[in-house]
């Protein structure tokens, strides 16, 4: 399931190739098992990255059996472009989930943690033949009631993970500007991305631009 990107190929296994790899996958092959271990393993990569201020103020909560997953998948919302698509059918659905938490007794705030913590799981589950989806369209109360968590624990992001059962491809961004990922008709999901030229800012004589350098 690599997907096709109008950039330079890299090396397999390197970080370019990982980050190539690791799309937004909404659909799996649910009869996949992803157990605990692999689940502690990713977690571990989360748990070596970066923190502000060394705080380390996330925990995680793991779901790799259907009762677990089937208390976390009604409060979770899937594509917000794909008005039409109310999220994985069954047989689909993820087979397992992180889900990840910031800790308040340890700190209020959690500045980016969670979105280090997220990529750095997201990449290693690309590494071992898995794919995910990083969800933040939560509806947070109903999950916290659902699965009786603490009041302490503020629900920040959900990662959904399996084997991917989708294509998903890089497109260059249209000429329109329209970022809205879509799918076409075999199923393919398609995300249009900015290019390198129209996110770096040069030093000029009369400030910063945007565009090549003169």
């Amino acid at each position: 399931m690599a997907p096709h990107s109008n950039l330079a190929l890299s090396p397999p296994g390197t970080l370019r190739d990982l980050i190539l790899r690791n799309r937004s996958y909404r659909r799996f092959y649910q009869e996949v098992p992803v157990d605990r271990r692999m689940l502690e393993e990713l977690v571990d990569l989360a748990r070596l990255s970066a923190s502000a201020a060394n705080r380390q103020p996330l925990k995680f909560l793991l779901a790799w059996t259907p009762a677990q997953t089937a208390r976390i998948f009604p409060h979770l919302a899937w594509a917000g472009y794909l008005t039409d698509w109310s999220g994985p059918a069954e047989g689909e659905r993820p087979p397992a989930y992180i889900l990840i938490l910031g800790d308040t007794e340890i700190s209020p705030t959690f500045g980016c943690d969670h979105g280090i913590a997220a990529q750095s799981i997201l990449l290693g589950a690309v590494e071992r033949g898995l794919g995910g989806c990083m969800i933040g369209s939560i509806q947070r109360e109903a999950l916290r009631t659902a699965l009786n968590i603490p009041a302490r624990y503020e629900i920040l992001l959900a990662l959904a993970l399996g084997r991917p059962r989708e294509t998903v491809v890089i497109e260059p961004l249209g000429p329109e500007g329209d970022i809205r990922y879509w799918r076409d008709a075999a199923g393919v999901h398609h995300v249009p991305k900015r290019a390198l030229a129209d996110i770096i800012l040069n030093w000029g004589p009369d400030g910063v631009t945007l565009g090549k350098p003169s």
